[in-house]
């Protein structure tokens, strides 16, 4: 068998996943207070892993932006099927959507580069769309049928409501005030019957 197909076929070892894993965190971290100017040094040095270990893993920044970015979506839609069995309905539909201001602040850190990656992958965009809503939908679904939220909002709106809010805010905190914010919005969606 040619080495190259050996190559092809043999399972990345243990400690090349634990590297990968370590560097999705450390960027996702240094992404969200440095912003997109943080450096790929820095990213290396939170991870534990020297500057060459990152550039295997991810070859360009929008490498390391598209990977941080998916895991971030992939982390929101597992979010929401545990919560669908651990939390009453609106308190996990809250809940996800605070994570999600969570994502949306490492996003802003990177936007630029991210905006990069996204035209030259649109499945990227629809990757997000297509898991994001389905998340949401599951959340969503279930609390208007246990009867607490009003049935007439689904999950384009409560997407929409959750990116706008999280572009509103510039200044440094700005994560607490949309959190607060989506605290209203969600009491506001609770089911009142006409007295």
């Amino acid at each position: 068998m040619a080495p190259e197909a050996n190559k092809a076929t043999r399972k990345p070892r243990a400690d090349s996943l634990k590297n990968r894993e370590r560097l999705l965190v450390a960027a996702a971290d240094v992404f969200r207070t440095g912003g997109e100017g943080a450096s790929l040094e820095a990213v290396a040095r939170r991870a534990g892993v020297g500057i060459g270990t990152l550039y295997r893993h991810f070859p360009t920044r929008e490498a390391l932006f598209e990977a941080v970015y998916r895991r971030e979506v992939d982390q929101l839609t597992d979010l929401a099927r545990q919560l669908t069995d651990a939390e009453e309905p609106v308190a996990a539909l809250r809940q996800w959507l605070h994570a999600g201001v969570g994502m949306v602040a490492t996003k802003r850190g990177m936007l630029s580069a991210l905006a990069i990656a996204m035209d030259g992958a649109s499945d990227l965009q629809a990757y997000s769309l297509r898991h994001l809503t389905a998340a949401i939908d599951l959340l969503l679904g279930r609390a208007v049928a246990s009867g607490a939220i009003r049935p007439d909002i689904g999950p384009d709106d409560l997407l929409q409501t959750l990116i706008g809010l999280c572009l509103m805010g510039r200044q440094p905190g700005w994560e607490a005030g949309t959190m607060r914010l989506i605290d209203v919005f969600v009491d506001g969606l609770r089911w009142q019957e006409a007295r």
